[in-house]
């Protein structure tokens, strides 16, 4: 009867878990690019430039208003 009982439980590995936290990480990530960049992503790269360009922002623009994000 122990068998049958062995048999029933499932070992669960970290896996889901991990592969939850990315996919959580790439959701914030996503809503930071879309909802709040103002230039700083490509500030790393661009310096000061990046501010006055706001590609990302440009970008995204009509999306961040469908999304109800304010932006100006």
């Amino acid at each position: 009867m122990s068998n049958v009982n062995m048999l029933l439980v499932k070992e669960s590995s970290g896996l889901p878990k991990i592969a939850i936290g990315v996919l959580l990480a790439i959701l914030l990530f996503g809503m930071f690019i879309v909802g709040y960049d103002q230039g700083q992503l490509f500030s790393l790269v661009e310096g000061q430039k990046a501010f006055d360009d706001m590609w990302m922002h440009e970008f995204y623009h009509d999306l961040r208003h469908a999304a109800g994000f304010p932006c100006h």
